[in-house]
């Protein structure tokens, strides 16, 4: 993805993106809906791992690997029904909508700005709860589950772009100074993304060395 091609429109003066709808161009539009696609059936998958359990506890996921890569140990820990049912259904939910909001944009539809703010605050609450599950099976669960690692990465990089999205578009306004940082942001775009994943790569290889030491 490069930045000239994140939106098919050029970017409005400030205020207009509240007026006229806002489109995206062909890579953000098939970034949301890829994303989309992804995390659902990273959240499918899920599902149908916690009833398989709900119906038989002895039941193992496939993706019982070892005693850090254990689905089985996060799916069965009250962190995993957050609001009194599996987290994944919020997954099958979300992903779905965007899904087909990235298939709505790559038919050329166009939306207002209360739109994208709330695709916006969507994507915000999102990262803010995959952050504190990524904290929850790091430092209380003390295991990881491949899928989940699927979502956390899907969210993350929907929730960047969509904010670069929103930021270039007008959208989010943003004053004279901030143009340029905003430019340079759209124009090394894969950098934030790539720094986010490196430092929860990190925070997980610190969590678990006592076990990848044994490995090497």
């Amino acid at each position: 993805m490069t930045a000239a091609t994140s939106v098919h429109l050029s970017p409005p003066a400030p205020g207009d993106a509240g007026r006229a709808p806002v489109g995206a161009g062909r890579a953000f539009s098939l970034l949301l809906f890829l994303g989309g696609l992804i995390g659902l059936a990273a959240s499918a998958v899920l599902t149908f791992d916690k009833l398989r359990i709900l119906e038989n506890p002895s039941y193992v996921p496939s993706c019982n690997l070892n005693p850090v890569i254990s689905c089985g140990s996060v799916m069965r820990t009250e962190q995993a029904e957050v609001f009194g049912f599996p987290n994944p259904l919020l997954g099958l939910a979300a992903f779905g909508a965007l899904a087909a909001v990235g298939a709505g944009l790559l038919a050329g539809a166009a939306y207002r700005r209360w739109f994208w703010l709330g695709l916006h605050a969507g994507t915000l609450l999102g990262v803010v709860f995959v952050h504190w599950l990524i904290d929850e099976a790091l430092y209380r669960i003390g295991a990881l589950c491949p899928y989940c690692m699927v979502v956390w990465a899907t969210v993350v990089v929907l929730f960047w772009y969509t904010t670069l999205h929103n930021l270039r578009t007008g959208v989010i306004p943003v004053g004279p100074r901030l143009r340029p940082v905003v430019r340079e942001a759209a124009r090394y775009h894969w950098a934030v993304p790539v720094l986010w994943a490196a430092v929860i790569a990190l925070l997980i290889l610190n969590r678990f060395w006592y076990y990848w030491s044994t490995l090497v």
